[in-house]
């Protein structure tokens, strides 16, 4: 364990630490926080709720739901409780973030800011617009996010594979997961800025208890439920045979959605995979769970290389699909209301919970963009709005693949509806519970 408090008194004076929450709302595996609090006396925690987030963006809706917000909400509840444990608050402001971090390090006189490093391209364009306000502040840039960092993957950015097979070829090869970062046991001072109480954001102290059945926000919640998947119910050892079904919870790990705010360390999930390959069992379907997450590190540094054209229409690939928005059409998809029963069912069942299974992401994405002949962007932008378990990276990513303007060598992935139906919901009851 590293006190970090009796460390700082030894090497510095008089430096005050800003750490700005973003992807990584957990206090376990978090190389980021250790790195600030090992070069600062005092610290103060923050995190932003980003005005753009609650304002409706050209695709006619705001990016942040109603599922994701509860959920984030109960993150940061959980994580004001974490640090209150080692004598911290959590600063909670809203607006925009450039402007939030000019306001507040002028406040406080910070001569330091650390922060989680990612890949997407609006996180980075938030720090570089900092960086040009406060060239005297030290950052600390951290990766936490994944499995590896750009220094232990086998290639340059520049030079990764576009398509996932090679990509996992060579990263198996090559590198083996980071270390999961010790925890702490203690932190620099707080320090605590003074500021107009109009500038702060309050947030409601109730929290549920962790469910075995449902999503609820937080590190303590997504631990819990990481612990239980494997160690009570030994699902892992047949996630490879069960993960496509529609609407089970035990049938696939529902780790994604703690994945997405950083609540819960991919390292974290690894090395307790490991645990329960040591000690239950070892087979396909526990290489799975490695091998899904490899496809979120695909994603994350892919959307590095290629920046703003992963938004765009035409992809990373530059060529433009022959599709069209037209928004009758996309609102009786989002209603789930195309006809298309199985479709239909999945949409429904996205609506009220903020969930869909992957298999279902990807017939509703085929169905949009194949039979429907839709704009790929909008429904990208409408997961984005609805999924509880939204990521830049794996969901623009994913949507880029179906529209055959992404990592998809294939170039045109369209799933059969009627022959997944059959598949998939045999017996009509996923159907029948939605429609």
């Amino acid at each position: 364990m590293i006190n970090h408090h009796q460390q700082t008194k030894r090497t510095n004076n008089n430096q005050r630490g800003l750490y700005w929450f973003r992807h990584d709302l957990r206090l376990h595996d978090n190389a980021a926080i250790s790195a600030l609090c090992e070069a600062v006396q005092q610290v103060t925690f923050l995190y932003i709720l980003d005005d753009k987030a609650f304002t409706p963006t050209t695709y006619g809706f705001a990016p942040l739901g109603k599922h994701r917000h509860t959920f984030l909400l109960q993150t940061l509840v959980d994580l004001k409780r974490q640090l209150a444990k080692l004598g911290h608050g959590l600063l909670i402001v809203k607006g925009d973030p450039a402007e939030c971090l000019v306001q507040l390090m002028k406040s406080g006189q910070y001569s330091h800011l650390g922060l989680s490093e990612h890949c997407g391209f609006d996180e980075r364009a938030q720090l570089n617009a900092v960086r040009r306000f406060f060239d005297s502040v030290t950052v600390i840039e951290t990766p936490t996010f994944g499995l590896f960092d750009a220094q232990t993957l086998p290639f340059n950015i520049e030079e990764m594979p576009d398509v996932f097979s090679p990509f996992r070829r060579k990263v198996e090869k090559h590198c083996k997961p980071l270390s999961v970062h010790p925890p702490m046991e203690s932190l620099p001072s707080p320090f605590t800025p003074q500021l107009d109480e109009s500038f702060l954001f309050a947030i409601d102290t109730d929290l549920p208890s962790p469910s075995q059945s449902s999503f609820v926000g937080g590190e303590t919640a997504a631990l819990t439920h990481l612990n239980t998947y494997l160690f009570d119910w030994k699902a892992a050892a047949t996630y490879k045979d069960t993960r496509n079904a529609l609407d089970t919870w035990q049938d696939s790990t529902k780790l994604s959605a703690w994945l997405a705010n950083g609540s819960l360390s991919a390292r974290e999930v690894i090395r307790q995979v490991q645990q329960f390959e040591a000690t239950v069992e070892k087979n396909d379907s526990t290489y799975w769970i490695y091998f899904e997450l490899l496809w979120r590190e695909f994603f994350h540094w892919l959307q590095c290389k290629y920046g703003a054209n992963w938004f765009r229409f035409s992809g990373i690939q530059g060529k433009k699909p022959s599709t069209q928005h037209c928004p009758e059409t996309f609102a009786l998809w989002c209603e789930g209301k195309t006809g298309y029963p199985i479709v239909d069912a999945c949409m429904r069942q996205l609506a009220e919970t903020g969930y869909m299974s992957n298999r279902g992401r990807q017939l509703v994405a085929s169905c949009l963009v194949h039979e429907l002949r839709q704009d790929w962007r909008y429904g990208a932008a409408w997961f984005e709005h609805q999924l509880i378990d939204y990521d830049v990276g794996s969901n623009w990513g994913n949507w880029l693949y179906l529209a055959g303007v992404g990592s998809d060598p294939r170039g045109h992935r369209q799933f059969n509806l009627q022959k997944q139906t059959e598949i998939y919901d045999s017996d009509g009851q996923f159907r029948k519970k939605w429609l």
